[in-house]
């Protein structure tokens, strides 16, 4: 595949698309910008970087920084989950046995 000239009034492939890359990237970037995402992560790793004592699972204290649930409060609320499950079933199967015969 020949490429143009380099006086050529068309541009390279190549560097369209890396125009293109670009203002993608500079799109994105705004979009982070302005929905606060970069002053969200900055906050939470300054917060991490001025820890005294680094956490074992950084993404995990990163999670909660910005308000997602530890690991253990997900296992303690699906043991929840399953416990009430559980507990409507046995109150269905409760119900079916004292329910009056239709006629």
């Amino acid at each position: 595949r020949a490429t143009p000239p380099v006086n050529s009034p068309l541009p390279h492939k190549s560097t369209m698309a890396y125009q293109s890359s670009e203002s993608k990237k500079e799109e994105f970037r705004k979009y982070l910008e302005k929905s606060s995402v970069i002053d969200a992560l900055t906050k939470v790793l300054v917060t991490l970087y001025e820890e005294p004592d680094r956490p074992e699972k950084p993404v995990d204290f990163i999670k909660k920084a910005l308000g997602g649930p530890s690991q253990s409060d997900f296992d303690s609320l699906k043991a929840e989950n399953d416990e009430l499950k559980a507990k409507i079933q046995q109150l269905q199967s409760q119900l079916g046995q004292t329910a009056p015969a239709e006629e």
